[in-house]
């Protein structure tokens, strides 16, 4: 079942169940599942090995295309095959349980026959966890089970053709079979698994069950947040895409799904993305505030306060999903995607100074409070440290927001900490937070003349990336809708922008770029989104068209596209990109009149 290398980014559709991640092609294949938890080594992972990584396949023997989507308001995914003999639809579930998420993982791949007679083959090859264990079968007497380091997993199902192990394959251990999908017939195939504990072997049948009863839960997930406004089926698509990075264990917030997928052909920037960046993190809580999202709002804020209180004083970048500081990157011995590496896990940012966290902190804090809910006492007083600790830090230079080894005076760091302090006196003036009001209304003044006489560019009618220079940097879109500015300078730096960094409707990061890496679609949205703000209304939503039509076949963006090809680079699903689409789309239904879009509704 021979399969092209490095498959493109934008074929894939990811599935979950609040705690891992499942990356499916558009033939059928699962090319990337850690077992049980996201940031488990993963068992399947040929995106990135395409030698031992693993996979596991389900496709017709004959010839064939497919069509595929989302079952609607739903992460389950359905595949449709179409050979010169018949049609046969595959649907695909992270099984969720009758209190919610299961303690085990389980993976459900259910194949109704449609039209005429189908054959089908399947093939589970369990890979090497990134080549640090070999897997092995060992025989059970409930049949085999399937062991790769402290992760185990078994295969069970109904009608799914006689099953046969294979220890001792070229390529290493597989599980495979053949059936025949004809018009009316049904056939499962589920994965179950757990990492250094028991395994429960499931029932197919209940396994088959559980796939309804994961649709109906996402569809009522779908029903309780507010979604009314325009673009509102991509809207839901991006929160569905959202939720399925929110680690529900501890409530924290992936930044992506994947480790390692490459920014550009050259590699080098290949980071590990499931983790927790406070800035994601804020970002998220800010658009479930928005959507209307208690239990989400609620999981994520607290546990990203407590986190940051456990690993104080100082602030972090980004934190592990269960709460832990992110490890310095460790290589592997595997070749990439595409041959591009490194591979690696954890990341070598967590200890920077990033000014900016702090505004994005506070913010999604005032937010919270703003919609009616009451802070913590002990949170009331980190804030207030937090708002005090900006006051005495944003003279200096730090990394910014991109994570860059020069440390420098950022102008969108800058107005990051203007931000942090505009929100603390609106958290004090409404009694939410102790402190020095008076303090951090006199440094935010004085931030906003640094900005004024050090972060405009005059000859470029532009803010700039950063003191001194005359590049520009596309994060100070962000503070059009922080409110820093939504006048005549925002617009004339989003024509600068435009010009110096657009590639269409796309957008590079910051002066540069363009020679290190593709576009990145959160800037082009947050462009969208500064131009509603700055009251530019008809040429945001031209733009929002041209990018919804950027996303892929079931409506997932990764961290970045090729300007030139529309092929997708970087980690994916990405949470920035979905969260830039979203933040989009809600400012835009808030300022823009009602009657330019009626169209988009």
């Amino acid at each position: 079942m021979p399969t092209p290398i490095g498959r493109p980014l934008e074929t894939y559709a990811p599935i979950g169940d609040g705690r891992t991640v499942a990356l499916i092609g558009s033939d059928g294949c699962i090319d990337w599942l850690p077992l049980p938890d996201l940031t488990d080594l993963p068992v399947f992972a040929r995106l990135l090995d395409e030698e031992t990584g693993g996979c596991f396949e389900l496709r017709p023997v004959a010839e064939f295309r497919t069509e595929r989507r989302y079952v609607p308001e739903t992460n389950v995914l359905e595949t449709t095959f179409v050979t010169d003999a018949g049609r046969v639809r595959v649907t695909d579930a992270l099984v969720s349980g009758v209190a919610g998420r299961l303690p085990w993982a389980e993976l459900a791949r259910r194949i109704d026959g449609i039209e005429g007679s189908v054959e089908m083959r399947w093939c589970v090859r369990p890979g090497t966890s990134l080549r640090t264990a070999v897997p092995w079968i060992e025989n059970t007497d409930h049949g085999p089970v399937v062991r790769s380091g402290a992760t185990a997993f078994a295969i069970v199902g109904f009608d799914h053709g006689p099953l046969h192990p294979d220890p001792d394959g070229a390529d290493g251990p597989r599980l495979d079979g053949a059936f025949s999908a004809t018009a009316g017939s049904r056939h499962l195939i589920a994965l179950a698994a757990t990492h250094d504990e028991p395994l429960h072997i499931p029932d197919p049948h209940n396994v088959d069950d559980g796939i309804d009863r994961t649709i109906e839960n996402w569809r009522h997930w779908s029903r309780v947040f507010s979604n009314e406004g325009p673009w509102s089926e991509q809207v839901q698509r991006s929160a569905l895409a959202l939720k399925l990075l929110i680690y529900s264990p501890s409530g924290a917030i992936a930044a992506a799904a994947t480790t390692s997928l490459p920014e550009n052909p050259a590699g080098g920037k290949n980071w590990d993305y499931r983790h927790a960046w406070v800035r994601d993190l804020a970002y998220t809580a800010h658009a479930l505030v928005r959507f209307g999202l208690r239990e989400e709002t609620q999981a994520a804020l607290s546990w990203m306060l407590r986190t940051i209180r456990d690993h104080g004083p100082e602030l972090h970048v980004m934190y592990t999903l269960d709460g832990g500081l992110v490890p310095e990157p460790a290589e592997y011995d595997v070749e990439g995607w595409r041959g591009i590496g490194p591979v690696v896990t954890g990341n070598p940012a967590g200890d920077q100074l990033q000014l900016g966290v702090y505004g994005d902190l506070l913010a999604i804090c005032r937010t919270y409070v703003d919609a009616g809910n009451v802070l913590d006492i002990g949170t009331a007083r980190m804030l207030a440290g937090i708002a005090d600790r900006t006051c005495d830090l944003w003279r200096n230079p730090d990394s910014g927001m991109w994570e860059l080894p020069e440390e420098r005076h950022y102008v969108s760091s800058k107005m990051g900490c203007w931000k942090a302090l505009d929100d603390a006196v609106a958290l004090a003036d409404a009694g939410a937070i102790p402190g020095s009001a008076d303090r951090w209304r006199a440094e935010r003044e004085r931030i906003r003349g640094w900005i004024d006489e050090n972060g405009w560019s005059a000859e470029r009618s532009a803010y700039v990336f950063y003191a001194g220079s005359e590049e520009l940097d596309a994060s100070v879109l962000l503070h059009a809708p922080s409110g820093f500015d939504r006048g005549e300078r925002m617009s004339t730096t989003i024509d600068a922008l435009a010009d110096e960094l657009g590639a269409g409707p796309l957008l590079y990061r910051y002066s540069g770029a363009d020679a290190e890496e593709k576009t990145f679609v959160a800037c082009a949205f947050w462009r969208a989104e500064a131009l509603a703000c700055v009251g530019r209304h008809d040429e945001a939503l031209t733009l929002m068209d041209e990018l919804i039509a950027q996303a892929n076949d079931v409506g997932i963006y990764a961290e970045m596209i090729d300007a030139d090809d529309g092929s997708a680079w970087g980690n994916t699903p990405q949470a920035l990109s979905h969260l830039a689409f979203l933040t989009a789309a809600m400012t835009i239904r808030d300022v823009v009149p009602d009657e330019l879009l009626r169209d988009r509704t």
